[in-house]
Formats: structure tokens, sequence, C-alpha cells
């Protein structure tokens, strides 16, 4: 009989409950945990194997009839933003994004809270306290930042960071080939900016620069309006049986 190595993950499945993308439908995931000396390697090979990382829980559906998730990573290097996507990074030249480490403020938890409130009221994360959202930002055992967006200032370009109010927020773990977008939060008063795209875009060239190959945007789901935005990013890879395919 074979035996698994004593750091070997141990993995779990989640009880049934109702699909947060698909009306009718219940999903169930499959987790294990990412803790100690380990973890990082661990989130490099399950990111590149579908899962997502949230805390120090590595996760991905095991729905038994649906297949509707699907992990999507964008190609780097053959990205080529559209009209629409060159329109937005004009509208946001204003801004800069400065890496910090993973440490939340107060002032994170108040545009966090006023973005659930106006967008996702209804979700999972809904009910999120100060100290719910200091720890999904603290409690990492992977190389992970926190990417601040500020307005630029005469300095910006020596110093890297912006001044005035906080505009956007993205929590990012730094992977072996690429950056994984862990979650993501924006200013929703600054509608006509389109802040979500414009992190996207930040986050792609910010992996060109770091000679990273992937931008790893979670799950998409075919059929739900809340996802559908990640299939504009092409070229782009999607996870299915034979492997990351690409679609142009």
């Amino acid at each position: 009989m074979t035996r698994e190595p004593r750091d070997a993950p141990q993995f779990y499945l989640t009880s049934p409950a109702p699909c947060p993308y698909i009306e009718g439908r219940e999903e169930r995931k499959v987790f294990t945990h990412l803790i100690g000396k380990r973890a990082s390697g661990l989130n490099d090979t399950l990111t590149q194997s579908g899962f997502r990382r949230s805390q120090t829980i590595a996760y991905r559906p095991a729905c038994e009839e649906c297949r509707a998730c699907v992990s999507v990573r964008v190609k780097v290097r053959d990205f080529v933003p559209s009209r629409n996507m060159r329109r937005v990074l004009e509208d946001n030249a204003d801004l800069i994004g400065h890496v910090r480490t993973p440490e939340p403020t107060s002032e994170q938890y108040s545009l966090f809270r006023a973005y659930l409130d106006s967008r996702h009221s209804d979700g999972g994360m809904a009910d999120m306290s100060v100290l719910d959202y200091s720890m999904m930002i603290e409690d990492s055992h992977v190389d992970t930042r926190i990417v601040e967006y500020r307005r630029r200032n005469i300095d910006s370009f020596l110093t890297g960071r912006g001044e005035g109010p906080l505009m956007g927020v993205c929590l990012s773990d730094i992977l072996v080939d690429g950056l994984s977008m862990v979650y993501s939060f924006y200013d929703v008063g600054e509608q006509e900016r389109s802040l979500g795209t414009f992190m996207i875009l930040e986050h792609i060239e910010r992996a060109r620069k770091l000679g990273l190959p992937h931008v790893y945007l979670g799950y998409w789901v075919e059929g739900s309006r809340k996802m559908a935005y990640k299939a504009r990013y092409l070229p782009q890879e999607r996870l299915g049986m034979n492997g990351w395919e690409r679609v142009e």
C-alpha cells in the first residue's frame, strides 16, 4: 500500500449550499489548508490547478452535476487592451497603485464597507465586521500584497505613491507564474472611471513588468452576469478537462 508523504495536504468536502451564481443550483467545494512553510509552494500548485485562496484556505468547486465555474488566467505577453479598455486606462491615468505589505487600515475598511453595501449587500460577505476584514487581509501564509490606488502627485514618479482619498484596493498573491487577484474593491462613487476594469488592466501591466506570464482572475461562470466581465480579457486560458486551453 502506498502512503502519502507526511506533509501532503489533506482535502475536505463541504456540504451542499445554494449556488451564488446560478439560481436553483447547489454548490460544493473541496478545500485544504495553506499553513506553514509549505503554504506558498502549495498555493502555486493549487492555483495552477484551478483553486482559489481565501485566508489560509485553498478551495475549488466540486459540484456533482455542474462544471460552470471555469478558472481563467490572462496571457500577459499577448494581451492587447480593447478600445474601451484603452479609454479606461486614459480615464485613470491620474491614479497610481502603491504596493504595501498586507496590513489592514480603517481607511481600507471604510471603502470596503461602502463597496459591499452598494454592490453586494445580499452576498455572503455582507456582514463582515472590521475584525473579519482584518483576518481576510492578514491571515495568510503565502506571498501576498495589498495594492492601494490613489491620485498621483508631483512626487509619485519618485516615491511610487499617490495622495488623497483611497480610490481602490486589491489583495494580490505573487505566484511563480503570475499574479492572482484574490479580492478587489473600489470607490463606487467613481462609477465613470470603471475602477474594477482599471485594476485588472493595471495588474496585467504589473505582471508584464515583473516578467510573469499570467494574471489569475478566479472563476468565470457562463450565464452569470456577475462573472461575465472576465471573458473580455483576451487572449486568456480556461481550465478544462484537457488542461489549460487558450481562448482568443
